[in-house]
């Protein structure tokens, strides 16, 4: 375990403003956070596509804000490979349908719902995690 990546203040703050978050998206628009579902509705659906729409851009927009306030270079490495994203891209769309869902839906609002298919699904992805880094890092 690398200690200097050991946070835990920052990740208990993280996870509290997450959780702040979906609760006013919920009280705000009846609907469940889920990102793979959003993404999917502002793609296909024309229903709520302008909600949809500040969502989405609402995850890009906050860590380049958060950078900016904070001075501080937020790291991030992801492969130069083209076909590594366009595979992983698809494994990540088969998967999120096959499991109704994704991480932020299933582990966060899934969870907090006490939904036993969210918490099997959130055990899946974790082990899954697991496995990949253990083979591959």
């Amino acid at each position: 375990m690398n200690i200097v990546n050991f946070t835990p203040f920052a990740a208990f703050t993280g996870g509290v403003i997450i959780g702040l978050a979906v609760v006013l998206f919920f009280i705000g628009n009846g609907r469940l956070a889920g990102v793979s579902g959003i993404a999917s509705n502002f793609l296909t659906s024309k229903i709520n596509r302008t909600d949809n729409f500040l969502f989405l851009i609402g995850l890009i927009i906050g860590p380049i804000i958060f950078s900016i306030f904070v001075n501080n270079e937020i790291p991030f490495l992801i492969t130069d490979s083209f076909t590594s994203i366009i595979f992983a891209g698809l494994l990540v769309g088969i998967g999120t349908k096959v499991s109704g869902g994704c991480t932020s839906g299933h582990g966060i609002c899934g969870i907090g719902r006490f939904s036993l298919r969210s918490i099997i699904a959130t055990i899946t992805f974790i082990l899954t995690g697991i496995v990949t880094v253990s083979f591959f890092g």
